[in-house]
């Protein structure tokens, strides 16, 4: 069963008064509880189909939907749910708030999606949570530590256990080692299977042969179109 169907997507730029066309007609499944990687070089527009796949973006023509909704057709306020509560995002760059620490920085997903006044009584349950989940991710000592006293590693296991905070249908991981040695990226890597292995759907980005290859199914991104490359 499929959980997102991307048909038909069109993303076009204007860029110094240029007509940039990134993506050009693509069409995607993305099955229930499988972990797909899409490949490409930079510039590809592997990152723009990954923000259009999550909510972030709209696309210039096409759809795609979620458990049978088209995305671009739910009012602000349903897009906006989907983006909290049914996909967690994770970044090359982490974007942590570098003035909150890696406890406090997992909890931001579990606070957006709540009210000023339904967040007290959730507020116990949410921080047991969260520290489940750095413990998960192999930071259970490094609760109260800041980003600037995190290697670049434990930075996005912050990030990975942040965007695993509320549960997530999809995870979309856009490079998540881009910005690690090969030691760190190798150790993400397995986390991300331990996650794949418990359940998780994970579509992931990524410009690396040998990263995608830990995945279920390979596409590739060429002049904005898509080619299946295994799976």
């Amino acid at each position: 069963m499929s959980k997102l169907i991307a048909s038909n997507l069109h993303r076009r730029f204007r860029e110094g008064g240029q007509d940039l066309h990134v993506l050009r007609g693509v069409d995607l499944d993305v099955r229930d509880r499988e972990w797909l990687a899409i490949l490409g070089r930079s510039g590809s527009g592997k990152s723009t189909l990954l923000h259009l796949l999550g909510g972030l973006d709209r696309p210039t023509e096409g759809s795609v939907a979620f458990n049978g909704d088209d995305l671009f057709k739910l009012p602000g306020g349903k897009l906006d749910r989907y983006r909290n509560a049914h996909v967690g995002f994770v970044f090359q760059f982490y974007h942590l708030l570098p003035e909150l620490n890696a406890l406090e920085n997992v909890l931001v997903s579990s606070m957006i999606g709540s009210s000023a006044f339904a967040w007290p009584g959730r507020k116990r349950a949410a921080r047991q949570r969260a520290a489940e989940l750095l413990g998960r991710v192999g930071l259970a000592e490094r609760l109260r530590h800041r980003p600037n006293k995190l290697s670049g590693g434990e930075r996005q296991r912050v990030a990975i256990a942040r965007a695993l905070m509320n549960a997530p249908d999809v995870l979309l991981a856009d490079e998540p080692t881009g910005n690690l040695d090969a030691d760190t990226s190798a150790s993400i890597i397995e986390l991300f299977r331990s996650l794949h292995a418990a359940g998780q759907t994970i579509v992931m980005v990524t410009h690396d042969d040998a990263v995608a290859s830990a995945a279920d199914r390979q596409v590739t991104l060429v002049e904005g179109r898509l080619s299946t490359s295994a799976g």
